[in-house]
């Protein structure tokens, strides 16, 4: 099982891609990568957004996730979204780790 948290920031005038690439620059990615139960931290750029970007955030557990709130980079965090005048749009989903067989014939490996 994974907890998988998807987080859309928006912002103006290239504001989240800056957002993103200073998360990046001053490590605080490879930070919360490091910490434990973090399975995957990703920034993307939808196609037909620019001034937003989508963090893929995925933890082993709600306690790992609680943690991670509790660390130090969370308030890293809160002062450059506020840097960075950016909302936000959440998604969290659970994971089964099973791919049904019959889901399993689309996809091209």
């Amino acid at each position: 099982m994974a907890i998988t948290v998807n987080i859309y920031y928006h912002g103006q005038s290239g504001q989240a891609q800056a957002f993103a690439k200073e998360m990046i620059s001053s490590g605080i990615v490879e930070g919360i990568r490091s910490e434990k139960g973090n399975l995957r931290y990703d920034y993307f750029i939808p196609f037909d957004d620019p001034d937003t970007i989508l963090l893929i955030d995925s933890w082993t557990s709600q306690e790992a996730i609680d943690h991670h709130h509790q660390s130090p980079w969370m308030a890293k965090i809160m002062t450059l979204r506020e840097k960075y005048d950016l909302t936000m749009d959440v998604e969290r989903f659970i994971s089964d780790d099973e791919i049904p067989e019959y889901d399993q014939s689309f996809i091209r490996k």
